[in-house]
């Protein structure tokens, strides 16, 4: 069975020593589930597109062979321990399981990143707008802001603004903002993030929106290119635009780059279709941060099987792992 291949070929041998001291080692109280066992499951509701925390305590509970390949002996946790689970390891906590199977990915060759697009994607929040028109109703920290091309494109919820590799089109980085908030005012943060990783881009490539010259400033001052279109209506000659029809103009060699810009899209359909990154199901801009955060961390799980497998073609074929 697919699934169990990847959740089976995982070496969560450093991500155990991380998430050990979140538990008690002695003492009262019950003996708690082997942490490990609770994030394979939660990246199995996320592989398995289970829509909530109490589906996947259901399947756990009935299907014996999934609880197995999760890591779980005879009980299953209830619904309500994967809410404290998420707590107890807090955006950081999940920020750090990402970025250790990010780094096992670099380690195989698998990524590389000496190109990364940038760009955003709206996720609509699970609540009802207020009364302002402005937030949330249950949600308090979403916000209204545009989401869609159009003029009827405003949306309530958050953004997702995400750094993927153009070659492997696999996520490098990311971060959540609510829908209002500007983009440019989360690119310099992703680049940093890039650097604490040790990415060494070379070219970044992102579309019209991020036109500023303290973007581009941001990306040379980390030693790369900036692969960015100027407006329309800039005066800049043989300047990388995009116009009518999306048909990019200008030099040669950006166009080429530009083109590379479509690797992050893909990353945001398979993320939305395969991935429950636009299912949302909790509140609160940290839970949401935590949710992006296990879909693009099934994304890399989904990576490292097919090169433990020795199967490179296979890295973004969830599909393949996940419905067989």
């Amino acid at each position: 069975m697919g699934i169990k291949q990847v959740l089976g070929s995982l070496n969560l041998g450093c991500i155990r020593g991380f998430l050990m001291p979140f538990y008690h080692g002695e003492g009262a109280g019950r003996k708690p589930y082997d942490p490990v066992s609770m994030l394979r499951a939660q990246l199995l509701k996320h592989l398995l597109r289970v829509p909530s925390d109490r589906r996947l305590a259901l399947l756990l509970k009935r299907n014996r062979k999934m609880a197995k390949a999760c890591g779980f002996k005879r009980n299953t946790p209830s619904h309500g321990l994967f809410t404290q689970f998420r707590h107890r390891l807090g955006k950081d906590g999940y920020e750090k399981v990402f970025s250790l199977l990010l780094k096992q990915l670099l380690k195989d060759g698998a990524v590389k990143g000496e190109v990364v697009a940038l760009d955003s994607t709206a996720i609509k929040a699970y609540s009802q707008r207020s009364l302002d028109n402005k937030s949330g109703r249950s949600d308090r920290e979403a916000r209204v802001g545009r989401g869609r091309r159009g003029r009827r494109g405003f949306i309530l919820g958050y953004k997702v603004h995400t750094a993927c590799c153009a070659s492997s089109e696999l996520p490098l980085a990311f971060t959540v903002q609510p829908c209002n908030v500007n983009e440019k005012l989360c690119f310099k943060p992703l680049l940093e993030k890039l650097k604490r990783r040790g990415i060494g881009f070379k070219t970044v490539v992102a579309d019209a929106q991020y036109d500023s010259a303290k973007v581009r400033n941001a990306v040379r001052g980390c030693g790369a290119e900036p692969v960015i279109p100027y407006r329309k209506s800039s005066r800049v000659k043989r300047a990388l635009k995009v116009g009518r029809n999306f048909v990019v103009h200008g030099v040669k060699r950006l166009v080429s780059l530009f083109r590379k810009r479509v690797c992050i899209e893909r990353v945001f359909s398979r993320a939305k279709e395969w991935l429950l990154l636009d299912h949302l199901r909790v509140k609160g801009l940290e839970q949401v941060f935590i949710h992006a955060c296990l879909s693009y961390s099934a994304m890399l799980v989904v990576a490292l099987t097919a090169v433990r497998q020795h199967k490179p073609s296979l890295i973004r074929s969830i599909k393949h792992y996940t419905t067989r």
